[in-house]
């Protein structure tokens, strides 16, 4: 049961992670991953991701086992309503290679409003592309719609879904657009926020793929959303 503070402020963080091989960087699946204190633990999924929920603001040690790899224990920060990302490097040979521990720390806000979940789950399914505030940095694109087009082959200029016609012809289709969770598709994405004021992008491919809450009459042609920090 997660802790509250009066008028309902939650007092808990969620660990999000994901195990990997720290020698050929592939997901390792099934590796047990416990907090002591906590009734059970979890097991990551084929993807080596999981995800602990509900713990208490303050220090934990993570613990993560697999058979055929070296155990490996990691201290852990939880603060209230964030999410912790962990990304693990399990190795079977603890003298030649150390395991590997990154974390990072999600910004709230984006955690609030959903974009990480359907980041894990759009890896998952392969259904949704994310770009994150890292990727951005790492790039430093001039424009927000160039960039979009850059990184996800299937978005063309000026954010057009690409859609195959008969023959050698191709034709396009014009995505509907969302900034802050508001439908700004009657004007230029460029005009209104600038990349280093985007704290991430979501793109989806077509109708099947678009969550609920980004849907309409356009959402045949997918969706470009993007939230500012």
């Amino acid at each position: 049961m997660e802790l509250r503070l009066l008028f309902g402020e939650i007092r808990t963080g969620r660990l999000i992670g994901r195990v990997l091989d720290a020698r050929t960087h592939r997901p390792v699946a099934a590796a047990e991953v416990s907090v002591p204190g906590r009734a059970q633990g979890v097991s990551s999924n084929r993807m080596g991701r999981f995800i602990v929920s509900g713990l208490p603001v303050g220090e934990h040690e993570l613990s993560v086992r697999h058979l055929g790899y070296d155990p490996l224990t990691h201290a852990v920060s939880v603060r209230r309503g964030v999410t912790t990302e962990v990304e693990i490097g399990l190795t079977a040979d603890p003298v030649e290679l150390a395991p590997l521990v990154a974390t990072v720390e999600r910004p709230r806000r984006l955690e609030i409003k959903g974009f990480y979940e359907r980041k894990y789950w759009g890896e998952l399914t392969g259904l949704g592309t994310c770009i994150t505030e890292e990727d951005i940095e790492r790039w430093r694109p001039l424009r927000v719609s160039d960039f979009v087009s850059m990184l996800v082959p299937s978005v063309a200029p000026g954010l057009k879904n690409r859609r195959r016609g008969s023959g050698l012809s191709s034709l396009t289709c014009r995505m509907p657009v969302y900034l802050d969770g508001f439908d700004v598709s009657a004007g230029e994405l460029d005009q209104y926020v600038k990349p280093l004021e985007v704290g991430g992008i979501e793109v989806y491919k077509g109708l099947a793929s678009v969550p609920a809450e980004f849907g309409g009459p356009g959402a045949r042609c997918g969706a470009v959303v993007v939230w500012t920090k």
